[in-house]
């Protein structure tokens, strides 16, 4: 997902890893977004939060965001990794409710 604000970005990643939905949230800064919102094109400066979890976990992780998140559509992308480092997995399963 991305956010605008740093300091709720933060916020978002802690109550995710708090709550045990996410393992671990990295935060990328200095990002910009360009996209179509409300029939014009926008430029935003944003952060993405890429969100570590499992399948099993993403409504959980896909609830804390609809209640928490400050955007009217925020976004949520699930990828499916092809390649995992299996000790890598094994800690986040580990870290998981």
């Amino acid at each position: 997902t991305t956010h605008d604000d740093p300091l709720l970005a933060r916020d978002l990643a802690r109550l995710l890893v708090e709550r045990q939905a996410a393992a671990c949230v990295s935060i990328i800064t200095n990002m910009v977004s360009v996209f179509h919102w409300e029939g014009e094109i926008q430029s935003e400066d944003e952060l993405l939060l890429l969100i570590k979890t499992t399948a099993e976990h993403v409504d959980a992780v896909k609830a804390i965001i609809e209640e928490h998140h400050t955007y009217e559509v925020p976004e949520l992308v699930a990828i499916d990794g092809e390649v995992l480092h299996q000790p890598y997995m094994d800690w986040v399963e580990r870290s998981l409710v």
